[in-house]
């Protein structure tokens, strides 16, 4: 449904230096990088972007949920937030009020956001 999405961001090195990292295990890398505005996907498309803040005061939290190809992807995508410094708001488990499969992890970006690795395929034995 979407094309790509994008956010803007108070300090664009560490964000990049977070999400370089962490969208990794999702299958996800660095794709362009314009200096103001990075790109990041799995190539040759980048669906999500970042960017220096250039609009607007204050904080405004968003949600970005990033699929992940497998619930071990979700735990590597927790692990390596978390040693990259990201506040931890829910830990890696299902959440079957979603539905029986959803297992996610959510954490807090370096400017705050709600991001979250979610893989929806049943846990494989």
């Amino acid at each position: 449904m979407l094309d790509h999405v994008g956010m803007q961001c108070t300090d664009l090195v560490a964000s990049a230096a977070f999400y370089d990292v962490v969208l990794a295990p999702l299958g996800a890398q660095r794709i362009m990088d314009f200096g103001s505005a990075i790109g990041y996907g799995v190539p040759p498309h980048p669906d999500f972007w970042i960017s220096a803040q250039e609009t607007g005061e204050g904080f405004r939290e968003s949600h970005l949920a990033f699929t992940a190809p497998t619930r071990a992807a979700v735990m590597a995508f927790f692990d390596l937030a978390v040693a990259q410094g990201a506040v931890v708001l829910h830990e890696p488990r299902l959440w079957p009020e979603y539905h029986a499969t959803y297992y996610g992890a959510f954490v807090r970006d370096p400017d705050g956001n709600n991001i979250e690795a979610v893989c929806h395929l049943p846990e494989l034995g």
